[in-house]
């Protein structure tokens, strides 16, 4: 790790300040690193995603809308290769949240995700996409059961 100096606005350094404290960080350089690393991935997700990449899509949609449960199974039934697990709760009478963790080519995550977030009757839907490295392969664990 190497030590920097760099020079910011008071008004932009008292907004990392009043972050850091709301957001429960123990110094500046903690939250700075995480604001970079936040900026860079986002600039990462702008420019045309390549590579591979684990995803988590968040959406809330009304569970009454006209086939619309239905029509979001079959997605996911259509793109198993990209779809990990997905958590279920109901927040009221009319409103449902999702969370479902995503793994693979980055466009074809962003494709499905932007897709899910299109259908109608879904009010509310982002995705954050995390690259990973394709050439790395899991290291192998002493754990008593093999993973084929």
């Amino acid at each position: 790790m190497q030590r920097i100096t760099i020079t910011i606005e008071d008004d932009l350094l008292a907004e990392i300040d009043a972050a850091a404290e709301a957001r429960g960080y123990q110094n500046r350089s903690e939250i700075i690193r995480d604001l970079a690393r936040a900026g860079l991935q986002q600039g990462a997700e702008d420019a045309a995603p390549s590579g591979q990449c684990v995803a988590a899509l968040v959406y809330v949609y009304d569970h009454a809308a006209r086939d619309l449960s239905k029509r979001l199974v079959q997605n996911f039934h259509g793109h198993h290769d990209l779809s990990l697990a997905t958590l279920h709760v109901h927040l009221d009478d009319d409103s449902c949240m999702e969370v479902t963790a995503l793994k693979g080519a980055s466009g074809e995550v962003r494709h499905f995700a932007d897709h899910i977030i299109a259908e109608r009757g879904v009010r509310y839907g982002r995705v954050v996409m995390i690259p990973t490295a394709s050439d790395k392969k899991p290291k192998a664990r002493k754990h008593g059961h093999r993973h084929d």
